[in-house]
């Protein structure tokens, strides 16, 4: 099944591309990569969550806010490549979390993109990864993700 039909059967729509929050591209081809710039959880121009991990942000929370930063490194990605099924393979995930020094479940909070890439991309969505916790993130946001594809 192609990755549109995969997203039209579980009910997602690839948001428009977020607009930059600075000076960059939201994602850039290069060979047979795209390479997509770090994308916060923004629905509608807002984000979904503000603040710390392990404080004001629970870890279920930041799980949603990496699956929605992922759908919006998935539409970058998209947008560069032609369209969604133009995305042959997805090849490496970063998911930066801000947390609090002793939070320790950066890996649970990054489940949230990565399973989301394997609902959508089935096999081809599985993914190198690295799960970083840090100590802030651009205008508060709990989680940033990066998204490595093939096309």
């Amino acid at each position: 099944m192609s990755a549109t039909a995969k997203c039209a059967e579980l009910g997602i729509t690839l948001p428009p591309v977020a607009v930059p929050v600075a000076d960059y591209v939201p994602a850039i081809q290069s060979g047979s990569q795209i390479l997509t710039s770090g994308q916060l959880p923004f629905v509608d121009g807002e984000l979904i969550a503000v603040g710390k991990v392990g404080d004001t942000v629970s870890a279920e929370q930041a799980a949603e806010a990496a699956r929605t930063a992922v759908l919006n490194a998935i539409a970058a990605a998209a947008d560069v490549a032609g369209g969604l099924d133009a995305i042959k393979r997805v090849v490496r995930v970063v998911v930066f979390v801000n947390s609090v020094p002793d939070f320790t479940g950066q890996a649970g909070v990054a489940n949230g993109a990565s399973q989301l890439l394997g609902q959508i991309f089935g096999e081809q969505g599985r993914h190198a990864r690295s799960a970083v916790g840090v100590a802030s993130l651009p205008l508060g946001s709990p989680v940033e993700v990066e998204l490595t594809v093939e096309v």
